[in-house]
């Protein structure tokens, strides 16, 4: 194998950076080498949350934890045992970054700024002797099949040819992935990547004008199938989007995607009520407050804009009290708080955590090593593989298991 360990790390994303740092740490003498197509290391890291960086999730119970992710959940179990939310908060917090937890489970730096996570990753890097290269891509990898010594040709973008004892791709997961087209010219199946984590495009008259509102607790399903979430519901300029939205996205990727993203979707603005609450909830108020207007009485809690447009899609006039409002109106208005129907005609990703699902199959995987059961030598971290969460932190916390996994497994750990 030669004095020093040579180590290429494919993808200077989350993943990445931590699998390569895992790495160096474990293996003080090895010779690891981070690569970065693109001039901008840890990009994503650095939008998401809004700039803030949604480090993980706080949910420290392994079983309960792989609930968040759509697919590879089942696979996650083993490596969340090994590294999981717990121990992602201990390895920031003894490199100087302590973590918060928000009331959704959200967690992120105290200092609320992305740059807090870069500079952590970037300074463990550094200092364990991990060397960036950025504007650098593999291109291809051969095998050798040495029973010693290096076990991979790498060909770089910038010509160069080097001799890797262990290569990671960590190149994420999008179509675009040049990591995904190096695993199936080495025999790996790929699973075809498709968006998750979307909004959805709902071209309707009653949200016209209402961009920002948000109902704080809806329920949204896709009519004609089993998906359901809910939570926060937030109005934009193309339609509809927020935490219930971004969810229903996630785990419908591939059925939503089978329908080109035009489907029909249910809303419950009320929240958890059933039909029968939401229509006793209105014809209380029309017993207790006769005299009030509809559109300015609100018994159920939709934002007061929002409940104006669903008064008057229900045909009732501004103007019009309880008192006056006939049964078959208040019936109306009822379905539409309860199950408010809408027309998806599209999707944008969302950009805070451009998500796909889909990668490298998960069965050719060893998930306590990341390394590849077809090319020894080879392994895989982050969204290269076909693992996804839900939005709050849990894609974050795969790279980071994955990446820990690789780097201790690539330093003979």
């Amino acid at each position: 194998m030669g004095e020093r360990r040579t180590v290429l790390v494919a993808g200077a994303g989350a993943a990445g950076y931590f699998a390569a740092i895992a790495c160096a740490e474990a293996e003080p003498g090895a010779q690891v080498s981070l690569l970065e197509a693109t001039a901008h290391p840890l990009a994503k890291v650095r939008v998401s949350g809004g700039g803030r960086c949604n480090v993980t999730h706080a949910c420290f119970d392994p079983r309960e934890l792989s609930k968040g992710y759509p697919r590879g959940a089942r696979e996650l179990i083993g490596p969340f045992h090994r590294f999981g939310s717990a121990d992602t908060v201990a390895w920031f917090a003894q490199r100087g970054v302590e973590l918060k937890t928000e009331k959704d489970g959200r967690m992120f730096p105290v200092t609320d700024d992305s740059a807090t996570i870069v500079d952590c990753l970037t300074d463990a890097a550094s200092k364990s002797g991990v060397k960036l290269s950025t504007g650098c891509a593999l291109k291809s990898l051969a095998r050798l099949g040495a029973a010693t010594g290096p076990r991979l040709r790498a060909t770089l973008s910038t010509g160069e040819e080097v001799l890797a004892d262990r290569v990671l791709l960590s190149t994420g997961g999008g179509r675009v992935s040049g990591g995904l087209a190096i695993a199936a010219s080495l025999g790996h199946t790929i699973v075809p990547p498709v968006p998750s984590l979307f909004t959805f495009h709902v071209d309707d008259s009653r949200l016209k004008g209402l961009e920002g509102v948000a109902a704080s607790s809806a329920v949204a399903s896709v009519r004609g199938t089993s998906l359901r979430e809910r939570g926060p519901v937030l109005v934009t300029h193309w339609g509809l989007s927020g935490p219930a939205i971004l969810r229903l996205s996630a785990w419908g990727a591939r059925e939503l995607h089978g329908v080109s993203y035009r489907f029909g979707l249910t809303v419950n603005w009320s929240g958890a009520r059933t039909i029968e609450e939401v229509r006793s909830a209105l014809e209380s108020e029309r017993r207790v407050h006769p005299r009030r207007q509809v559109s300015t009485a609100n018994p159920l809690g939709i934002p007061a804009r929002l409940w104006e447009r669903l008064v008057a899609a229900a045909g009732i006039a501004a103007e019009t009290t309880w008192a006056s409002v006939p049964k078959e109106a208040l019936r109306a208005l009822a379905l539409q708080a309860f199950a408010g129907e809408f027309e998806v005609s599209g999707k944008s990703m969302n950009k805070e955590e451009f998500v796909t699902c889909g990668g490298v199959s998960l069965a050719e995987v060893d998930m306590a090593t990341m390394e590849s059961r077809l090319c020894p030598g080879l392994h895989f971290a982050g969204e290269v593989l076909d693992i996804d969460g839900i939005t709050g932190g849990y894609n974050f916390q795969s790279a980071w298991t994955t990446g820990w996994q690789a780097g201790r497994s690539m330093a003979g750990k």
